[in-house]
């Protein structure tokens, strides 16, 4: 049997707590901070969102010597990818490059380390492949630590917990069409040149007054065939596989509909709608006894919420009711699966436009929610025996987001608002049923949407409504003129992740290694303006090319 020297759990967590935290606090006080009531101290450019694109944007602008902040609301960077977003979907592997492919290589040289195989060794997982430049999966300290590492080398200032002041007019400073300045709710002011929005909700976008749009497009709209509303088309993936009753008292419409199902109404296929794809925790579990701590029962904890899933299981239906992908040391990355599984749906519907109570309210539901779910899996009578005791083996990662009580920092905001801008990347793009003009990197995974609703069906069962994967067929090109607002509305603004992008298209667009692309690529062009002095809609195209080429990014 393998044995090995390890340090005690505790002992572990607390010096990747140390580690971190001490990364943290030494990048915060980089180039000082920007004072309420002081003359803001002013950057070339400010990247507002600490997202997997937001510091590939602001390493990109410190490594072309320019002075930039990395501002974050929150207590971690890195977004999804250092949230338990550890299972890549990276589509085509060989159209990643620049920094984004960078941190892939980070990644791999950290499990070259056999002292990193703390719960294993790496010849027994899969995934770790010797001779590959670059690995895709990872557990979530780890990504946040590389993270971390290439900011601090780049010297970039990364300010935690502020957070822009969305009350009308009060967060955004303009002069002309230009942002001057943004205003957190602290009161502390950040003065740039440039700006880059690279937050999951689009706020400093929204608040600037750039277009934007938030739901379903229709199919008519832009030529597509698998935008808006999917009842009929997904018949076996994450939907219900056996006739389950959705009145509160079976067989009794007067009764009520269950928690979670729309009581609509249901617009035909392909119409579009306000409807957003689920959100969930990507948890990081764990079997290993000496790193796993069990699922709590949460205080508000609502047997209701459930019953959908006691009907599921009572059907016959007894299908994981998760997707528990193995990351290094024998932990996970653990995403929704089959008819009721981690992902809250319809329950989001508000949440882009939503103020920051509102916020907050949303996501502790989609905590309880989720947390709630787990606990009845592993201890609810009504679950069976077999997939109880199959359950009580799992429990939270011990060492993991250890100042979240091991539960991941950031909701899985798959879409919020999307900018309308001159381009719209569409499904016509992702197939390359057209030229996409201005290259900035490229896309490949499958338009990939989750479900969007529950709905009740002419036969009178409950049904599972807007989960798409389709793949594109290859990888596509993302249009320069998709990351910048339309021609008049801001001329120093740069989006790389709420995109002007359809539904259907954001949904292979967004993943997280396309993000860090569109990101550094913001980042560039975000110098070039300043070099040139234009707007960031008139940058020159050969020259961002040029540029982005030398910089090791793949555009073709």
């Amino acid at each position: 049997m393998h044995t090995r020297n390890r340090l005690s759990r505790a002992e572990q967590g607390s010096a990747a707590f140390s580690f971190v935290w001490f990364l943290m606090v030494a990048l915060l006080f980089q180039g000082g901070l920007c004072l309420k009531g002081a003359s803001p101290e002013r950057f070339d450019v400010v990247v507002y969102g600490a997202t997997s694109a937001g510091i590939g944007a602001a390493v990109q602008v410190a490594r072309m010597g320019r002075r930039v902040v990395l501002v974050e609301p929150g207590r971690h960077v890195g977004g999804l990818t250092t949230s338990g977003l550890g299972w890549t979907d990276s589509g085509n592997k060989a159209v990643v490059g620049g920094i984004s492919r960078e941190f892939y290589r980070r990644i791999k040289k950290h499990y070259d380390d056999p002292a990193a195989w703390t719960f294993g060794r790496r010849e027994q997982y899969a995934r770790y492949r010797a001779n590959d430049d670059a690995m895709w999966t990872f557990e979530p300290h780890v990504a946040e630590a590389v993270f971390l590492a290439m900011l601090g080398e780049a010297g970039v200032p990364v300010v935690f917990g502020e957070r822009l002041n969305r009350a009308p007019g009060e967060g955004v400073q303009f002069d002309g069409g230009r942002i001057t300045g943004i205003r957190m709710e602290s009161g502390t002011v950040f003065a740039g040149s440039m700006f880059v929005d690279a937050t999951y909700e689009g706020d400093l976008m929204a608040a600037a007054g750039v277009s934007y749009t938030v739901g379903r497009e229709g199919n008519r709209q832009y030529g597509e065939t698998i935008n808006g509303v999917q009842k009929a088309r997904n018949q076996w993936n994450h939907r219900f596989v056996t006739p389950v009753d959705p009145y509160r008292v079976p067989g009794d419409a007067s009764s009520g509909l269950l928690f979670g199902i729309d009581p609509g109404p249901y617009p035909e296929d392909g119409e579009g709608d306000r409807r957003l794809q689920a959100y969930c925790f990507r948890m990081c579990m764990s079997q290993d006894p000496e790193n796993r701590v069990p699922f709590p029962k949460p205080a508000d904890y609502d047997e209701s919420r459930y019953e959908l899933l006691f009907r599921v299981l009572a059907s016959g239906d007894l299908r994981f009711p998760m997707s528990p992908d193995p990351m290094p040391n024998g932990k996970t990355d653990t995403n929704n699966s089959g008819a009721f599984s981690t992902d809250y749906i319809g329950q989001n519907y508000d949440y882009p436009e939503a103020g920051y109570d509102e916020r907050a309210r949303m996501i502790a539901e989609h905590e309880t929610y989720q947390k709630g779910f787990m606990w009845t899996l592993a201890n609810h009578e009504r679950v069976p025996k077999t997939l109880r005791d199959r359950m009580a083996r799992w429990g939270l990662a011990a060492d993991e987001f250890l100042d979240n009580d091991h539960w991941p920092h950031q909701i899985y905001v798959r879409e919020a608002r999307r900018m309308v801008s001159d381009y719209v990347m569409s499904e016509l793009d992702c197939r390359r049923l057209k030229a996409t003009p201005a290259s900035i990197g490229m896309g490949s995974y499958n338009m990939d949407s989750h479900n969007c609703m529950r709905w009740v069906t002419p036969e009178g069962t409950v049904q599972n409504e807007g989960d798409i994967q389709i793949s594109p067929g290859g990888s596509y090109q993302i249009s320069y003129r998709a990351i910048v607002p339309k021609a008049g509305e801001v001329g120093n603004l740069l989006v790389p992740v709420c995109v002007s992008s359809s539904h259907i298209a954001y949904g292979s667009i967004r993943m997280e290694p396309v993000f860090i692309i569109l990101g550094q690529s913001a980042g560039t062009a975000a110098v070039l303006a300043l070099e040139q002095g234009v707007s960031v809609q008139q940058v020159p195209y050969a020259t961002l090319r040029e540029r982005l080429r030398m910089d090791g990014q793949v555009l073709e």
